[in-house]
């Protein structure tokens, strides 16, 4: 029999393991690397790569859910538009594949960060993020994505004192319907853990989808709509000419009137914003499913997601097949912001996310784990993305999600558009839009800077989330770096 206590004394989380280092490894060690939604029968064949130059009246670079969204809005817009996408590797096999499957209709990562940084757009904003949160569901219906998509809602629970009163705040701004606060007492009727002090249920705005089902959909929808892709065709180059744009791949040349480039963390073929963001690595684990009884001793009885309160959160849901996705708490900047197949795999923080997760659910310990990845996720300074113009606005780009990129990145799609339309919208004139975040240093400064931030922040969450000299500094230059 499990005891559900909780130690007050000493952060829930912590990089010292609580669960022995021998159950931990044991609980991983038939995992696979590869990514659980990749791992799926009816992932579509690869579509050849372009071997002849070609042209184009837009061109879009990168096929994750960014490019493909904007390749498929501009067809929407105009059926007879030629429009080429090439994606460098496999369509979805990045981020678009990897990620968690949470689909947030916020376009700010959050009420806070929105004032922070756009106050006076903020109504603007948020009516925008809602159209787009169900233009997003509507296109689903309207090319039969069966992307697996369920608006359950959100469970964000404090597991640390220091965040009920936040959580509780937060459920009573703006006489909010949607939110619901759970005391210490009925968040145990939600879920049962011991270290869930207090919980705020969201119910509107949040919903899971399949990411490799969505990418692989949207794919497909743009291949109706007579969209031309070329897969495993990496772009190395971008020059202006005066009347077109030139992109040379590794195997051709395309010339194309328009260009939007949606590469988010890899490196952009435009020097201007390499500082804009950096590729944090993320990850996660799948367990095996679980049984009823399983599903019972924790207390899930709906098919929400859930996070946590902590700057180094965790997110978790369940999959189709009552498998548990676990994953964040440890984002991870290599030294040089390189992006390699190698840190796709990091065993340490495996074992801490799987400690985590014992600490969390003491009533699994036992339960293995099946798949164990990771992958990158472009993060700006201000936690949202950002958008410009480049060649005389001839070149669009979009990046900086900071893992918001399921919902988001069809709102990023449509600003590019409006942006390369040389027309002024309403997209085309919010703050969001014409600013840009505060630039991240280049190496070798970036690496210790970013080392610096992460213990400072282990040191706020393990403070009371009292903020040191560092973060306060940071926050009053409008810069953040959560996990």
């Amino acid at each position: 029999m499990v005891v559900l206590t909780m130690d007050d004394r000493a952060p829930t989380y912590s990089r010292t393991k609580k669960t022995p280092i021998q159950e931990i490894r044991a609980s991983l060690n038939t995992a696979v690397s590869t990514p659980f939604w990749l791992d799926q029968p009816q992932r579509p064949p690869v579509t050849p790569a372009l071997l002849e130059d070609t042209t184009a009246d837009l061109l879009v670079v990168g096929g994750g859910y960014c490019g493909l969204w904007t390749a498929l809005i501009a067809k929407e817009r105009n059926p007879q538009l030629d429009v080429v996408l090439i994606e460098g590797n496999e369509i979805g096999w990045a981020a678009s594949g990897r990620n968690g499957g949470f689909c947030e209709s916020s376009l700010t990562h959050g009420e806070e960060n929105g004032r922070r940084h756009f106050t006076e757009d903020l109504p603007t904003l948020s009516r925008l993020a809602a159209q787009n949160f169900q233009d997003f569901q509507d296109t689903l219906v309207r090319y039969d994505i069966d992307a697996e998509y369920e608006n359950t809602g959100l469970l964000t629970v404090a597991t640390e004192e220091y965040q009920v009163a936040a959580l509780k705040r937060a459920s009573q701004e703006g006489g909010s319907s949607t939110r619901t606060f759970y005391d210490s007492r009925s968040i145990q009727t939600m879920m049962t853990s011991p270290v869930f002090r207090a919980g705020m249920f969201e119910s509107d705005g949040i919903a899971l989808v399949h990411p490799a089902k969505l990418v692989w959909g949207l794919k497909r929808a743009c291949q109706q709509l007579g969209v031309r892709i070329f897969e495993s065709t990496p772009a190395v180059k971008l020059r202006g000419e005066s009347q077109c744009v030139t992109v040379e791949t590794s195997t051709a040349l395309i010339r194309s009137r328009k260009v939007a480039l949606a590469t988010n963390g890899f490196p952009s073929l435009l020097k201007r914003a390499r500082f804009l963001t950096i590729p944090v690595y993320d990850y996660v684990l799948a367990t095996r499913p679980l049984t009823r009884a399983q599903l019972d001793d924790i207390g899930w009885a709906s098919r929400f997601g859930i996070t946590d309160s902590s700057r180094q959160f965790h997110y978790y849901r369940l999959t189709s097949d009552n498998r548990i996705i676990w994953g964040g708490y440890d984002a991870i900047y290599h030294r040089g912001g390189k992006v390699r197949p190698a840190y796709d795999q990091r065993p340490a923080t495996f074992e801490t996310l799987a400690d985590h997760f014992f600490i969390t659910f003491p009533q699994l310990r036992g339960i293995s784990f099946t798949h164990a990845w990771g992958g990158m996720i472009d993060m700006s300074t201000q936690f949202v993305a950002f958008h410009g113009l480049a060649l005389g606005g001839r070149v669009a780009y979009s990046a900086g999600y900071t893992g918001l990129g399921v919902g988001a990145t069809r709102f990023g799609a449509q600003v590019m558009l409006d942006l390369l339309s040389g027309h002024s919208t309403e997209l085309t004139q919010l703050k969001m839009v014409r600013c840009k975040p505060v630039p991240i240093p280049p190496e070798p400064f970036a690496y210790p800077a970013i080392q610096l931030t992460r213990r400072a922040i282990d040191k706020s969450d393990a403070n009371g989330g009292r903020d040191g000299l560092l973060l306060r500094s940071m926050e009053l230059f409008g810069v953040g770096f959560d996990s």
